[in-house]
């Protein structure tokens, strides 16, 4: 099953109004609601592959942040420039800020949003919300693109600039990618299960 997008944009709704019509759509249980370029999208559940990559990226961050920092799976991250409402598969953020009121945190207090591709996702994943998280200054990218037109890559990206970012590193499944201080980590990316 791929992502089923209802186009509101003929509409030319407010970034209010589009954050209502997100939190209001009623969307079966385990499924995905964002906002991408004012589109409302719903994406069915990710695999299970999906699903332990994010896992092994989550766990080694875990180790690596600060007391008062968290690592989250599946936050929505608010965009308005963009008109996105984003959920990465991971984020990392100030756990302050998810004591806040409200189902989603401003893009402005995220530190790094990685995702995970899926078959219904990947160019979402690859163009719009590299993007969007760009213009939002959200300092590091890593997008784990398991269907990658060469084959399955990790990609870092940084130094948001505008609505672009730089690429820092970009390996492919089997070799180590470097997160930068905050982080000083180095993913093993032979743990990824091929899709």
């Amino acid at each position: 099953m791929g992502a089923l997008t209802v186009d509101h944009s003929s509409y030319d709704y407010g970034w209010d109004d589009l954050v209502r019509i997100w939190e209001e759509t009623d969307a079966p249980e385990g499924c995905k609601v964002e906002i991408i370029e004012g589109i409302i999208t719903v994406s069915p559940s990710p695999a299970s592959r999906h699903n332990l990559i994010a896992s092994l990226v989550h766990r080694r961050l875990i180790h690596t942040i600060p007391e008062d920092w968290a690592v989250v799976q599946t936050q929505a991250i608010a965009v308005p420039a963009r008109r996105g409402m984003y959920i990465p598969d991971l984020a990392v953020l100030p756990a302050a800020t998810l004591d806040e009121p409200g189902q989603y945190v401003a893009a402005g207090d995220v530190e790094l949003v990685a995702e995970v591709t899926s078959p219904s996702n990947g160019n979402h994943d690859r163009i719009s919300k590299a993007a969007g998280y760009a213009a939002a200054g959200i300092p590091l990218y890593l997008l784990i693109d398991s269907f990658a037109p060469g084959g399955p890559t990790v990609t870092l990206y940084g130094e948001p600039n505008g609505d672009v970012y730089r690429v820092l590193s970009a390996v492919k499944f089997g070799m180590e990618i470097h997160l930068p201080a905050p982080f000083g980590l180095t993913l093993d990316t032979a743990e990824f299960p091929v899709s």
